[in-house]
This record gives C-alpha cells, structure tokens and sequence, in this order.
C-alpha cells in the first residue's frame, strides 16, 4: 500500500514504507511520554502503539495522583495509512519533528483526558540497538531514543484538573520500534526450559542546566547485555555517550521496587557522574496496557473500544507478576546539584546481584 511516507525519498527496502521489513507478528512501532511537575505531586504516563501485522492500534493515559492511578485505554483496527497516529479519543500529531508534537485526549468515561503540547528540551538521544533471543529465536530487535522536554496545556483527572504550565511540567519522550512481544502470543512449539528472565532498568533525569539518560538489560548473573548512558546539554547542547554505566539499587523489603538507587555515567576525559535517587511516588506501567490482563499491547478488541481503571495504589501486591513492571518518580542528587526524573524498573526471575532467586520473590 502506498503511503504519504511514499513521497519522500527515505526507502529501505524495496517495499512501500507501510509494509514492514519483517513478518514477525510482533513487529511494533511506539510513542511513549511522561510528565511531572517540580514538587513531584502527580505523575502522567502516555502510550501509543501500532502493530501492523495484527492491524491494531493502541494507546493509554495514566495519572497517579494522591494515592490513585486513573487510566484511559483505547484500542481498534489499525488505519492502513501509518501517518494517522490516532484512534477514537486518543491522538497525537508530529507538528514539527523532533521538536515539537500535540497531544490530544478527548472527554471519557475515565474522567482523564488533555489537551497537550510537548516542546524538546534535548536532542534526541539514540540508545544501544536492543536485541533478545530465546535459543535462536529473536523475541526483541528493537531501535529507542530518548528526548526531555516540558508540557503545555491541561490534564483532566477524577481528582480535578491539573495544569502545566510553560517550562515548569518536565516530559520525557520515548520513541522505540522493531520487534518484541505484544499481542495474543503465537504457538513456537516446545516452551522454554526453566524461569523466565528479565531485568531492565531506565533512567531519564532532568536537571537544571542537563538531562542524564541511563539504559541498562542484564542478565541473571547481573551482566550488561546493553550498557548505555549519555549526558545532553539543553537549549541545542551536546549530546555526550557514555563509555559505560554502572548501577546499585537498595529494594523495599518483600517487593521489587527500589528503596534507593545509585547510578554512575563514565565519561572520555571527564570526571564521571555519580547520581542518588531516592523515589517520591510510585507508577503502575500496566495503567499503559505494560502486561495489562486485559488491555496488554496489540491485543484485538474489535475496530474501537475504549476503557477505563481506577486502582488504589496502596492495595495492590507488588509481587503479583502484572505489578511488577513499574516507574517510580525520583529525586536526584548529583554533587550539590538536584534533578527530577525516573526510574522505571521490570525485574523478572532470577537476578544473583538484587538477591532474586525465583520468578518473583521479593528482597529480604
């Protein structure tokens, strides 16, 4: 199918640009965006999908505020054309690339919806190509970047309106596509033997004069199999690549959420950057459809469906495998400076160095 994509002379294969390189199922292409502001109150989360071998588009918006996480999730049938970005109430518009996009959820029965405009902080920070196998199968091949930046407009919540205000409401964008699990899983014969393993944790933080950026996928003994990092200067700065990261987390006991966390980003020729966080609030990533029983990406609800969920955050085992996958909003301290940020974290089976012996004990 030809797209308006097709007018620019930005080919890869001899495809049209709607037609994916690979026919893996689980081909996907994702925005994704947080937003906080400074005294850390309240916390947004947005995700939008497309899967175009399962034709399905979908997307959420999350609040947490006092306690609660409020969500809004919309799911349909994909458009064939890849540039109309919206589905139902939901929708997001690339006004100019790179630097500036809307953001638009109309009134639902979630009582959340906003009218938004994102304004880039950074460049774009490119990460380390992501890719997972199981024996010789590639279950995650996947191209993120990263940008900061800050919010203008309106979120409306069950708890009441909250407004950002120019330059005050920090945002992070995550933009990331290729090929990982989503959707109604796809018979591959015989299971894999022993537990599932996963550990990933992400760092973006703003700072008052820089953004720092951590990406980190270990395996069971705790070793890096991607190692990232950067540190970019704002306003048209600087984007510098780390030449490594390294990580220590202190877990709540009975959970696996940070208590604490420390992180440090090598430099060529400079000092490294040592940065403290300590969390403030905490976020669910399935209120983002993240491992959701009901509203997990790409699954198939009809050609639109749109739902809503309230949880109270305090009720929730944080051991029970959904729950596992979380954000925390934290504060950050590097020297005398201090930022805000966030440390999402999704730890899985076993991981020797966090003490994690099964699929999902918690640390002692």
């Amino acid at each position: 199918m030809i797209s308006r994509l097709d007018d620019y002379p930005v080919h890869q294969t001899p495809e049209p640009l709607a037609v994916p390189a690979s026919s893996d199922p689980n081909v996907y292409d994702r925005y994704w965006f947080n937003g906080f502001p400074p005294d850390g109150s309240w916390y947004m989360g947005v995700a939008l999908g497309r899967y175009p071998h399962r034709e399905v588009i979908d997307g959420a918006v999350s609040v947490t505020v006092d306690g609660r996480q409020h969500s809004a999730f919309v799911s349909g049938r994909a458009p064939a054309e890849p540039t109309e970005t919206h589905i139902g109430p939901l929708r997001i518009e690339v006004v100019e690339p790179m630097r500036t996009l809307r953001l638009l959820l109309d009134d639902n029965d979630s009582g959340v919806a906003c009218d938004l405009i994102f304004t880039a902080r950074t460049d774009p920070i490119e990460e380390q190509r992501q890719t997972l196998r199981s024996g010789h199968r590639v279950v995650m091949d996947a191209t993120r970047f990263a940008q900061f930046g800050w919010w203008e407009g309106v979120v409306a919540t069950p708890a009441g309106e909250l407004r950002c205000e120019p330059g005050e409401v920090r945002a992070t964008k995550d933009r990331s596509w290729g090929i990982r699990r989503v959707g109604e899983r796809v018979p591959t014969g015989p299971p894999s033997a022993g537990l599932p393993q996963f550990y990933f944790l992400w760092a973006p933080v703003h700072w008052d004069d820089r953004c720092t950026h951590v990406c980190l996928f270990e395996d069971a003994r705790g070793r890096p199999w991607v190692a990232d990092g950067a540190v970019a200067g704002v306003d048209g700065g600087v984007v510098e690549h780390a030449t490594g990261v390294a990580r220590h987390v202190d877990y709540v006991p009975g959970t696996r959420r940070a208590a604490r966390g420390a992180l440090t980003i090598e430099r060529a020729g400079a000092e490294p950057v040592e940065i403290d966080l300590e969390p403030v609030l905490l976020f669910q990533m399935k209120g983002l459809g993240y491992g959701h029983p009901q509203w997990g990406h790409g699954t198939w609800h009809g050609d639109l469906a749109v739902g809503a969920e309230t949880i109270v955050l305090d009720d929730l085992d944080p051991l029970a495998l959904e729950n596992l996958h979380i954000q925390q909003l934290v504060r950050a301290r590097s020297g005398d400076a201090t930022g805000l940020g966030a440390l999402e974290q999704l730890c899985i089976g076993v991981h020797e160095q966090s003490g994690f012996t099964g699929l999902n004990d918690g640390a002692g």
